[in-house]
């Protein structure tokens, strides 16, 4: 299983982003995936999930900015940011759901 996030950098507050996430070595279209972040000095942070027949699901924080979707031809979990936040600021990983991210997550640092 390799999981390899891409897409994060700095923006300012008010910009947006999209992460991407690669997925190889299992059969991608089967899993529900997940996005989950972690600032520094905090502890991991669900951020969305999305299941094998495309339902989504957010956390609080994040609903009516972020967007999470798949393309099952390419094997890619991508995570849309709009309208971020200074307090968005983190690392973001992917994972199968309910399992811990492997992948070594893309920084997002929301600053002006």
């Amino acid at each position: 299983v390799q999981l390899v996030e891409s897409g994060g950098g700095m923006v300012p507050p008010g910009g947006s982003l999209r992460l991407s996430c690669a997925a190889s070595g299992f059969t991608f279209s089967t899993y529900a995936m997940r996005w989950v972040r972690q600032a520094p000095g905090k502890g991991p942070e669900w951020v969305s999930t999305i299941n094998t027949y495309g339902g989504t699901y957010y956390a609080d924080f994040v609903k009516g900015r972020f967007t999470i979707s798949r393309d099952n031809a390419k094997n890619t979990l991508y995570l849309q940011m709009n309208s971020l936040k200074p307090e968005d600021t983190a690392l973001y990983y992917c994972a199968r759901s309910n399992e811990r991210p492997t992948g070594q997550g893309t920084q997002v640092t929301v600053s002006s």
